[in-house]
């Protein structure tokens, strides 16, 4: 009689892989895992199936995570402009709290993407456009959502590849001004 599944020991397995994962990126072998749980590989694959699966796994938790902990960010508040709720949203999804996710999710490219996540790009791209939406109506921008997401995720890739947060912050605060020409400062960092 073969043991029966242990679904907290699971947990406890993929939260810390997780966390791995979003330090180190993700990693190519399981020793990296192994070794970030204190656990065997067998007892990974023995709760996680293979090592995609493990892998798909570690990728949704950390995206249910950047979902939980940015989503709200772009969402309207009624009493505060639009344009200043991008503004907070943008620095925060571009500090220090967000590398994590953005190194881990770059990592995804088209051809582990394929094997990995099928359709996480789109879902990626998808996620965000219903605030934007809801938000962007507010200021009479209805429409333009797929526009201000598009120069959300240039200025990210801009930031990877150069590194300059300060010319991506001034596009990023240019965009605002477009949206509505009283558009207030970005928040300090």
């Amino acid at each position: 009689m073969g043991r029966r599944p242990q679904p907290a020991i699971a947990e406890q397995l993929l939260e810390r892989c997780t966390d791995h994962a979003l330090e180190h990126g993700l990693p190519d072998r399981l020793e990296p895992l192994v070794s970030a749980t204190g656990s065997s590989a067998r007892m990974l694959l023995y709760h996680f199936g293979t090592r995609d699966d493990l892998l798909l796994a570690i990728l949704r938790r950390a995206r249910q995570r950047q979902l939980a902990s940015f989503g709200e960010l772009l969402c309207l508040r009624p009493d505060e402009n639009y344009t200043t709720t991008l503004g907070r949203a943008w620095v925060a999804t571009t500090g220090a709290d967000a590398q994590s996710y953005l190194r881990m999710f770059g990592q995804l490219r088209e051809q582990s993407e394929r094997s990995l996540w099928p359709g996480f790009r789109r879902l990626a791209t998808t996620d965000w456009l219903g605030p934007l939406q809801t938000g962007l109506a507010s200021i009479g921008r209805s429409g333009s959502e797929t526009l201000v997401l598009a120069v959300i995720r240039g200025l990210m890739m801009d930031i990877d590849a150069t590194g300059d947060l300060a010319r991506a912050d001034a596009a990023f605060h240019e965009l605002l001004c477009a949206l509505e020409p009283e558009a207030s400062p970005l928040p300090p960092r």
